[in-house]
């Protein structure tokens, strides 16, 4: 019986102010809270309320036979809890249904695996909690930001006691392989590994709208059909695409709602198909084979590799700078502080830097709230700047702790 498994990226980063160099060392204050606050207000009315809404008429509909399963970045929370707690309310009230699952995250959604091991880790353990004190769930399964992904990360995951984790289903690492079955990461042992089904995935989240498409307009019983072909082919149809697609990235004007409240019965007609938590997957089915990727994927842009965030030399001196910063950061002791670098390490500052052209570059210039990739780069660097600043200030406060000992007799 092929599952179903639609799992949605819930993200909004705390975007930066356009801070000038006479800012250094007067304003130390980075975030444009007006902007934020309009963002999260416009997005959780077009995305987060409506799509919440129809989940949970889904699931009542369909009688728990609807599951789906999120992830929901620190810095969203934050932003829910500060200004939109019905929002907060509307996925709590999902949670209690029993057929929605809330998996782990960095806190932060930051590239910290690729630059510190413990930074990542206590991002994970702060995600984790975060997700137990609002959903009363303690997350079994793992996405790294973006779904970026290796062996070596699924290895660390497992060890932190992790079943499952998400990644891309990427052409040059499966071949001629199906991604709609459970993987073994290479070098682990029990972990299993949900690989992204792109094309169905992407029907979705991006070309659901393009009046070019020859399969446009999409209606859920086409779609269906298509997933129904995967009977005896594969275990799970993993669906795996940001939550704003529905409301935000695609309209409701495209019909996306429509298509998504026929979908799941249209999907049901098939008495082999049911929709699983990414949990429930995990437990019901086996690995057919091993998953093999040595270097750094991700489900970004044609590459499908770090590019987005670390292609050029402003994006890696960036983000070379402020994890520098973390044997001082820590020392201060100071948690705002650590707060603040934490916000500072989200992706989506290093994806408004990249300069790539085509279609890529008009997706990274969709997202970026700046006039320029290297506008982005300077207002970065002028915080940062900034915050060396008020760091060293702070590691000079903290007095050195004696340390306890014999007293030295004199010698003679």
């Amino acid at each position: 019986m092929p599952s179903v498994c639609f799992y949605f990226q819930v993200h909004q980063p705390f975007r930066l102010k356009r801070y000038s160099f006479f800012d250094i060392g007067r304003d130390h204050f980075y975030e444009d809270d007006e902007k934020n606050r309009l963002i999260l207000d416009k997005v959780s009315e077009k995305c987060y309320l409506k799509t919440n809404r129809k989940i949970l008429d889904l699931i009542n509909r369909h009688k728990g036979k609807f599951k789906v399963s999120y992830s929901i970045s620190g810095t969203a929370l934050e932003q829910f809890e500060n200004h939109r707690p019905d929002v907060l309310q509307s996925f709590i009230d999902l949670s209690k249904t029993g057929c929605v699952e809330f998996i782990s995250e960095t806190y932060y959604h930051s590239l910290s695996f690729i630059y510190s091991k413990e930074e990542f880790r206590r991002q994970v353990e702060m995600h984790k909690e975060k997700i137990k004190t609002y959903f009363n769930q303690v997350p079994k399964v793992f996405r790294n930001t973006e779904l970026i992904y290796s062996n070596e990360l699924a290895s660390f995951i497992e060890k932190m006691g992790y079943k499952a984790i998400l990644c891309e289903g990427v052409d040059r690492h499966l071949g001629s392989r199906t991604p709609n079955s459970l993987y073994q990461p290479a070098g682990t042992l029990k972990i299993k590994a949900f690989l992204k089904n792109y094309r169905l995935s992407d029907d979705i989240a991006f070309r659901f709208s393009d009046r070019n498409w020859s399969e446009w307009p999409l209606h859920a019983d086409t779609f269906a059909s298509w997933v129904h072909k995967v009977a005896g082919n594969g275990e799970v149809i993993n669906l795996f695409m940001d939550y704003e697609t529905f409301g935000e990235h695609q309209w409701e004007e495209t019909g996306v709602f429509d298509f998504l409240d026929h979908l799941p019965k249209e999907i049901l007609k098939h008495s082999d198909f049911d929709f699983k938590t990414l949990s429930e997957a995990a437990d019901q089915y086996k690995v057919r084979d091993i998953y093999d990727v040595p270097e750094f994927t991700s489900w970004a842009d044609a590459e499908r590799d770090l590019s987005a965030w670390l292609s050029n030399a402003m994006e890696k001196e960036a983000a070379k700078r402020i994890y520098q910063l973390e044997e001082k950061v820590l020392k201060t002791g100071n948690k705002d502080l650590m707060d603040v670098w934490g916000k500072l390490q989200t992706s989506d500052h290093f994806y408004y830097m990249c300069t790539k052209f085509w279609s890529d570059g008009d997706v990274h210039k969709y997202f970026s709230p700046y006039d320029s990739p290297y506008d982005a780069y300077i207002y970065f660097m002028n915080v940062l700047a900034d915050f060396e600043t008020t760091i060293e200030e702070a590691v000079n406060q903290v007095k050195p702790v004696k340390k306890a000992g014999k007293k030295k007799e004199p010698t003679v």
